[in-house]
């Protein structure tokens, strides 16, 4: 499989639209507008690739490890462009990057050979995997690069090709990587497609699709789900979440104030097993409200490329409007901000770091994905009231418990109803573990070799021990 370049989608005839920098305002560049009717001729290329790529595992090991030479290589351009389209410190934009490169690794590591089936009959029975055909992936804007591997990597490793849709709003930085990667990758092995809607959904109901896998929200995850019946595609979604944070009675404030802060407002709060609600014993609840507020005062907000910056802007005008609103709510219903609690002046999606206390239980800022740089802080007087309200909610992707003695917030984590729990940490994930959520948190698995076996179909061979005469 000689390598040759990654084909983008055909652009003789779709038009352009601007990417905005979230901190200025200004335009930063243009993408392509792909028409949706062209999507036939990408999805025809990607089928036509499949059959070569599918064929030579040793040859997609190299190639992906290849792949992950050049994203590494190709940083210094990488992290600046995704910080101006997204917003985040380039700090983060360096370890985004730094991810791709190693999921790519990763999978392109992973074995999956054959293996024997033993049973009591005269059979030899052997499990093989197959892979599935051209995949479509769809990305959201908070992490454009990371998020896109998490896909593309399992999909390519298992002997698929993949149609990648990346949000409009973070277009600029997934071609540059589709452009990377040309130069290990197959043409049409991976294809970059860019422009608003209908595009995505005419990308997920493609007949030529078998398989969609998808982060984003809860009702597009269910307009994504729909579409992809229609042709009985795999579906895989990652739909978000409203994790909880649990604070037992012994814990260390000190100690853990840093890891918490940073918990709930890494990328600006856009992160979807970011902590969003946090549940404190009543006794403790004035000294914790004061250590996350005061690390909210303390936090440096700004542009991203500015290298004193902690804490980058909103990535879009909507979600700006949604957490504004939001937290005008709460403040409405008589909740307090002891950091923040506004929109910051000037250009740019700003919003400051936001405590919020004496909020009331069922407020939409408490029961709803907030996705942003505001934190509700609620006491508890006994810990099963905390745990009840932690897994009151439709959302199930990962909850942690904070604590001093660690067989104590074992025995609490394991009653969350939720993927992942952590202890006295939250939001970290090793490329090895499964990643997936319960109730409308998502369908199917990311993550390690379960990641993988995602993107395959087994296939069972049996033949007779001895040939029949």
């Amino acid at each position: 499989m000689p390598a040759r370049r990654v084909r983008h989608a055909p652009t003789i005839r779709a038009g352009r639209f601007p990417v905005a920098d979230p901190a200025t305002g200004e335009v930063v560049g243009t993408a392509p507008e792909l028409r949706p009717e062209d999507l036939d001729a990408v999805v025809d290329r990607a089928r036509a690739a499949w059959y070569g790529w599918r064929t030579d595992a040793a040859a997609r090991t190299a190639a992906l490890c290849a792949a992950a030479d050049a994203v590494e290589a190709a940083g210094t351009d990488l992290a600046p462009l995704l910080t101006r389209e997204q917003g985040k410190p380039l700090a983060e934009s360096r370890a985004e990057v730094a991810r791709t490169a190693a999921r790519l690794r990763y999978f392109a590591a992973l074995d999956h050979g054959p293996r024997p089936l033993v049973d009591e009959r005269p059979v030899r029975s052997e499990l093989r995997w197959r892979p599935l055909g051209p995949v479509a992936a769809i990305v959201p804007w908070n992490f454009p690069l990371q998020l896109a591997a998490a896909k593309f990597a399992p999909a390519l490793a298992a002997g698929n090709t993949v149609v990648l849709k990346p949000s409009p709003y973070t277009p600029l930085s997934t071609l540059l990587l589709g452009s990377v990667l040309s130069a290990a990758l197959p043409a049409d092995v991976l294809t970059v497609v860019t422009g608003r809607e209908p595009l995505g959904a005419r990308l997920v109901a493609h007949p030529g699709i078998r398989h969609v896998t998808f982060t984003g929200s809860i009702p597009t995850g269910r307009a994504v789900a729909r579409a992809a019946a229609d042709t009985l595609a795999r579906v895989t979604l990652e739909l978000g979440g409203n994790d909880a944070a649990i604070l037992l009675e012994d814990v260390d404030v000190d100690g853990i104030a840093d890891r918490l802060f940073w918990a709930a407002f890494r990328n600006c709060g856009q992160v979807c097993m970011a902590v969003k609600r946090l549940y404190v014993p009543a006794r403790r609840h004035p000294e914790v409200v004061e250590a996350l507020a005061q690390r909210a005062r303390d936090t440096v907000v700004g542009p991203g490329l500015d290298p004193a910056t902690r804490l980058g802007p909103l990535n879009n005008a909507p979600q700006l409007a949604r957490v504004a609103h939001r937290t005008r709510q709460a403040l409405a219903a008589g909740a307090r901000a002891a950091a923040g609690g506004r929109r910051l002046p000037g250009p740019g999606h700003f919003f400051a770091p936001t405590i919020l206390t004496d909020v009331p239980a069922h407020s939409p800022i408490v029961t709803e994905e907030q996705f942003g740089p505001v934190l509700p802080v609620l006491p508890y007087t006994h810990l099963d009231d905390a745990v009840e309200a932690a897994n009151d909610t439709g959302f199930g992707l990962g909850g942690s418990v904070w604590g001093t003695d660690l067989d104590r917030a074992e025995e609490v984590a394991d009653r969350l109803d939720c993927g992942t729990a952590w202890i006295n940490h939250h939001a970290e994930l090793s490329l090895a573990q499964p990643f997936a959520g319960t109730k409308e948190s998502g369908v199917g698995v990311a993550g390690g070799p379960w990641g993988l076996y995602g993107n395959l179909q087994p296939f069972v061979v049996h033949r007779p021990e001895e040939t029949c005469p």
